[in-house]
């Protein structure tokens, strides 16, 4: 059976592709129009700055939040803010007020709704299909997220020909989408009535740290992208290096989500039943290297596969990470542990952001790119080292 089959998966899936359309196409309009107002790329850094700053202030109640209310309102509210805020950056651009300071506030509104909303969207997943459909909703949800991905960048990239005005005012649209999907879900979670102590606040990472090999898995994400995080700097590649202009940069950011939708399929299709720890570090070394070969090439075309390719590897990673977590943790901790995830997903993205473009301001963008791929290899070997059990880790269903 499909988990199409069932409607609220169905209503889960339309939100997740709404709503990331929404966040790629305002990424890409964010990225590019902070650079066309200041030409610096430590400008586009501060971007990821101010979605980073609060998001790892509040994650930690956002998780308790997603284990005490009903998830889908959570999520709904998430995606109403984010619609508001793309109307802002819309009324800033149409009246002529638009400045830095408004976009990065726009970004910090964009990055506190995101962290509310992310444990939400993720803790509901298993609750939408029965366990024995969970490995191939996992699949099929993180396919239609990287279509979204590849999307989202591309028709931001068209529509960039009408000005980026008709690019805010298709994310809200987009946006309202998700949240009438949201609403129209039925799905049923459990939840027990906490009060908002120390205890429970920190009970997602407690868990975690018991546990060695989701840490390990979570670490290595985290500190990979972190210094391997490349999608910061494709406005510089897309104007300085490549000369492409914002129809290109829509494609350099879709291209990582190609790799990622492929890949996607096929573990929909083979799945991870042998080696899983194995397939996950080298998926993970192969993420450093590409990212290397990124940051020394001047050719658009081979830039553009190199980005597929390194979406393909994300993706292995994503994969063993969401099992790992999800199928090993009580329903009523999900939005907990999910936060915590989050919190190491943001600080990876938007603080990789940050540091990429702080690198590049500092050594020039293509030493900034290499050295970051470097760290990411150097990342993956340690912990390889570190973690054997999740080296050694043969299937993904039992976490001790």
């Amino acid at each position: 059976m499909s988990p199409f089959a069932y409607r609220d998966f169905t209503m889960l899936c339309i939100s997740r592709l709404t709503s990331t359309l929404g966040w790629q196409m305002l990424g890409v309009a964010i990225g590019w129009h902070v650079y066309e107002l200041t030409h610096d790329p430590f400008a586009i850094g501060l971007i990821g700055l101010s979605q980073f700053l609060p998001s790892i202030i509040l994650v930690l109640f956002a998780g308790q939040i997603a284990d005490q209310i009903d998830r889908r309102l959570v999520m709904a509210f998430a995606h109403c803010v984010a619609a508001i805020s793309a109307l802002l950056l819309l009324a800033g651009s149409e009246f002529h007020f638009i400045t830095p300071a408004l976009i990065y506030f726009a970004a910090t509104l964009l990055g506190i709704v995101w962290i509310f909303g992310a444990p939400a969207n993720q803790a509901i997943l298993p609750n939408t299909v029965p366990p024995e459909l969970f490995s191939k909703a996992v699949g099929f949800i993180a396919s239609i997220f990287q279509l979204a991905n590849i999307s989202g960048p591309a028709l931001a990239g068209i529509l960039f020909f009408f000005g980026v005005k008709a690019v805010y005012i298709c994310a809200a649209l987009l946006f309202a989408c998700a949240v009438v999907a949201n609403i129209l879900m039925r799905t049923k979670t459990t939840i027990v009535k906490r009060p908002f102590t120390l205890e429970n606040l920190f009970a997602g990472i407690s868990f975690i740290k018991k546990r060695p090999i989701l840490l390990g898995a979570m670490s290595l994400d985290l500190f990979a992208i972190l210094f391997a995080s490349v999608m910061a700097l494709l406005p510089v590649y897309a104007k300085d290096i490549l000369h492409i202009g914002p129809q290109g940069l829509g494609l350099l950011r879709c291209a990582p989500a190609i790799g990622a939708a492929i890949m996607g399929l096929l573990l929909v299709k083979i799945g991870l039943k042998n080696n899983a720890g194995r397939n996950f570090f080298l998926s993970m070394a192969l993420f450093g290297i590409i990212t290397i070969l990124f940051g020394l090439s001047e050719n658009a075309y081979l830039s553009f596969a190199l980005l597929i390719a390194l979406g393909a590897a994300d993706m292995i990673s994503i994969y063993v990470r969401t099992h790992l977590m999800q199928m090993n943790t009580p329903d009523d901790m999900r939005g907990r542990v999910g936060a915590v995830s989050m919190l190491f997903v943001t600080t990876s993205n938007e603080l990789g952001d940050f540091e990429s473009g702080t690198m590049a301001a500092w050594l020039g963008t293509v030493p900034a790119v290499v050295v970051g791929g470097v760290l990411s290899l150097a990342v993956a070997g340690f912990i390889a080292w570190r973690v054997p059990s999740l080296r050694k880790l043969k299937t993904l269903e039992e976490v001790k």
